[in-house]
């Protein structure tokens, strides 16, 4: 800042002497200052650093959150244009009320007491393998049956039949009838009705048997070794379904899309295959951390619990099944 002078000339009658100059200097102006002292120890340090941090760390993890959200709101709106669409589009009506040309029935029980009996009409033209798997296995022309089987699965939305099984009494009764258990025409057929049916195949009341899990890893390659030279070799994980285990939709279910090939639609009996859907079940517990490591590091105890998830209390039993006359 400039300092300001003011000269004052001395009232001399000489005027070629020497003038005396006094300077007055002026203070340049004082602005008030505010002194504030920041005074931290090193414990609250560590506390906002930690803080900032774990802030940073949250909006970071909460990012996936919000572009999921987005993709779930553009799904809506696929949803919503998908509504617009036709229904035969949408639901693949042509396919899960199709026209039926024979006739199943299950009479089922609950820890013994009889509760009903389900008449399934199956798609002998639609489903031409899998109508006729099915029929094989309640008539028992395969030399096995669903007869005393149990009821192994109910979910929200389905009730899941066990089977027969591909080892034991039943693999010996079926090499015996020379019936095959591998489902490998049921897959080239669960094929063509995707192709044939888009959308929504099982619907409320719809029958499936289920031709594959899309839940099962890939295989593994190692290394063997052949007559002194290695070679790439896949070991498959898991087993495959066997071609006999099938569900009863009790409402829309795209997520049996992947894994089964519808084969009828229930006529009669839904309020059975609803009393069954209210058993009570094992919780599923996948969201426990300890079950979380264990199928992370292959604990094969992760694998027998995650089984008996959703697994009836109650023993729900197919006790007698057969054709009917059309």
């Amino acid at each position: 800042m400039l300092h300001h002078l003011k000269v004052f000339q001395s009232s001399s009658p000489f005027p070629n002497s020497h003038r005396r100059v006094q300077a007055k200097v002026i203070p340049p102006q004082q602005f008030p200052r505010n002194k504030q002292e920041c005074k931290l120890s090193r414990r609250e340090v560590t506390i906002c650093s930690n803080t900032s941090l774990l802030l940073l760390i949250s909006s970071q993890i909460a990012e996936p959150f919000v572009l999921s959200k987005a993709r779930a709101e553009e799904n809506s709106l696929d949803t919503d244009k998908n509504d617009q669409l036709e229904p035969s589009l949408v639901t693949g009506s042509s396919c899960s009320n199709g026209s039926y040309t024979k006739k199943a029935f299950l009479d089922i029980s609950i820890d013994g007491e009889p509760v009903g009996r389900i008449i399934i009409g199956l798609y002998g033209n639609d489903a031409i393998a899998g109508a006729a798997r099915f029929s094989s296995l309640v008539t028992g022309a395969a030399g096995i049956s669903y007869r005393r089987k149990e009821f192994i699965k109910i979910m929200q939305n389905y009730v899941k039949h066990g089977g027969v099984r591909s080892f034991g009494v039943d693999s010996e009764l079926a090499k015996k009838t020379g019936t095959s258990l591998e489902p490998d025409y049921l897959l080239e057929e669960w094929e063509k009705q995707n192709e044939k049916c888009p959308g929504t195949k099982n619907v409320a009341g719809a029958v499936g048997i289920i031709v594959r899990d899309p839940m099962k890893p890939p295989p593994k390659i190692k290394m063997v070794a052949r007559n002194g030279k290695l070679e790439i070799d896949q070991e498959e994980v898991g087993t495959n379904p066997n071609g006999t285990e099938f569900v009863i939709s009790t409402k829309d279910s795209p997520e049996l899309d992947e894994s089964s090939l519808v084969v009828g639609r229930v006529l009669e009996g839904m309020e059975v295959v609803e009393r069954i859907g209210k058993v009570k079940t094992v919780n599923e517990n996948t969201s426990s951390p300890y079950f979380r490591v264990a199928k992370f590091v292959g604990d094969k105890r992760a694998v027998v619990a995650e089984r008996g998830f959703n697994r009836p209390y109650s023993k729900v039993l197919i006790t007698n099944c057969g054709l009917m006359d059309s």
